[in-house]
């Protein structure tokens, strides 16, 4: 069970299940996670709204000191005290259900709120565009905030990733669109009832809350009838044997897609395509982002950006400007000819997507992959196995857990072991302090390295860079399977 529900089956006579609506006349809020990516983008909605907003996280990063920087009172670390005067508190799933500040919420009669109730209320003020979906969500969701804002819709942006753009994960607009990166890790997407829903794809990632696909199917079923019209991707098969979405899109030529792309020229310094409506030519589309994956979150664009009576001309010259959000394929720069990316694929579809973006660069690639969580890897081990084909070398290192404890028998040198015997070089790095140096060692004038990973992985990308730059090399390698090494 997940730990939200958790909480709500512990305390049901008393907290204020995810769907009832906050009290409007409550002038302060409370954060128990402030500085998770939701949380911290619902946080400054608020906080820019004049409300008074107040937070608790294990530890400060780059999003609390943003909302301390506009008056929000950040605490370090979870603690009864935390709680001044009465506020409604807010949580996020990563919560548990003996936190302090929520046990005390509870104790003083305090009304206590999921995160997706407070997300539930915000769409409920606004036209609401929510993008759903286990891959693509926050760069689709990140070119439609900025093609409303390039439009002159000034709308109101609530994002899992940083966009320069707007100078963070969240933007308070004066005019009446919303759009959100709605999360279905948790289940709570079930709870929002979007103007317009956008479903970009469905796989099974969190099996760490669901059991099956089928339960993630049925969640996506619940969020598209609970959505006024339906943005969908036709090229996903769990989309098309189980929704019927209002508009279609599709780079496979499907039949039945509203939306699609010809003559597609992909490139290592961006894609362009020729767009269709209904049989139509809209015209022509340049991006400087890269692969058919994010063509695709492109297409989802055109499509909500139509439906809102926008002149493709107006969607075409916004996406041609937009560059990505932080940590999706995102340089981070050069040293010596050697070019390194920040991506944040931890899952086989993804990693499949970005090493194809990396392909066309023409280079040699080397992936650096952290697995996240236990139970990602032990129910996708095959998948990721398979993984890592269009790669020239893999480096693994051990899983980041986020709290989950180590299944027997399924680890990252396990998987290391496994994909050595598919790929002809394949590492594995025992601890990340170690990356640094023996990384650069292996390392060539005209490669490009790529860490993938949701967790700290990309904390060492400038590491690496500097150890690189000033030959700080080792490397002492042992087989540990065929056709891979660990250092």
């Amino acid at each position: 069970m997940c730990p939200e529900l958790r909480c709500v089956v512990r305390y049901r006579s008393e907290l204020v299940s995810m769907g009832d609506s906050l009290d409007p006349s409550r002038r302060s809020y409370h954060f128990v996670g402030i500085g998770g990516v939701g949380m911290s983008a619902l946080a400054y909605i608020l906080a820019q709204q004049g409300y008074q907003v107040s937070g608790s996280d294990l530890a400060s990063n780059s999003r609390t000191k943003r909302l301390q920087a506009l008056g929000v009172q950040f605490a370090e670390g979870h603690a009864a005290d935390h709680l001044i005067g009465n506020p409604q508190v807010v949580y996020s799933s990563a919560i548990q259900s003996n936190n302090p500040e929520i046990a005390a919420a509870l104790g003083k009669g305090l009304r206590v709120y999921h995160r997706s109730t407070l997300l539930a209320q915000l769409f409920s003020g606004h036209i609401s565009i929510g993008v759903a979906g286990t891959h693509g969500k926050t760069t689709t969701s990140s070119m439609i905030g900025y093609l409303l804002l390039k439009a002159g819709l000034d709308p109101t942006l609530i994002i899992g990733g940083e966009v320069d753009a707007w100078g963070g994960n969240a933007r308070l607009g004066t005019g009446e669109h919303l759009v959100a990166e709605v999360d279905e890790s948790d289940g709570s997407l079930v709870q929002l009832h979007p103007q317009i829903g956008v479903i970009t794809n469905i796989e099974l990632d969190h099996p760490d809350h669901y059991a099956s696909l089928d339960q993630v199917i049925t969640a996506f079923q619940s969020y598209a009838q609970q959505s006024q019209v339906v943005v969908a991707s036709l090229d996903c098969q769990n989309v098309t044997d189980h929704l019927v979405p209002t508009l279609g899109y599709s780079l496979q030529d499907h039949p039945q897609a509203d939306y699609g792309a010809r003559q597609i020229r992909y490139q290592g310094t961006g894609t362009t395509a020729q767009i269709w409506e209904r049989g139509q030519v809209l015209g022509d589309l340049s991006l400087q982002v890269l692969g058919a994956h994010n063509l695709s979150n492109a297409l989802a664009a055109v499509a909500v950006g139509r439906h809102l009576g926008m002149e493709f001309e107006v969607i075409a010259t916004a996406l041609r400007e937009f560059v990505g959000a932080h940590r999706r394929f995102e340089r981070k720069g050069e040293v010596n000819g050697v070019v390194f990316i920040d991506d944040y694929a931890h899952h086989p579809s993804e990693i499949r997507a970005t090493l194809s973006s990396a392909r066309l660069h023409g280079c040699r690639v080397i992936a650096v992959f952290q697995p996240h969580r236990h139970s990602r890897l032990a129910s996708l081990f095959e998948e990721f196995s398979h993984a890592f084909d269009l790669a020239d070398r893999v480096v693994i290192t051990p899983t980041y857990g986020a709290g989950e404890a180590a299944q027997a028998g399924v680890n990252a040198i396990e998987l290391a072991a496994t994909t050595a015997q598919l790929h002809s070089w394949v590492c594995y790095v025992p601890t990340l302090t170690d990356l640094p140096s023996r990384l650069a060692a292996q390392l060539q004038p005209g490669d490009l390295v790529l860490f993938l990973g949701a967790g700290d992985l990309n904390r060492q990308i400038a590491p690496t860079m500097e150890a690189y730059a000033c030959g700080q090399l080792t490397a002492h390698p042992s087989v540990v399977g065929e056709g891979a090494v660990s250092w």
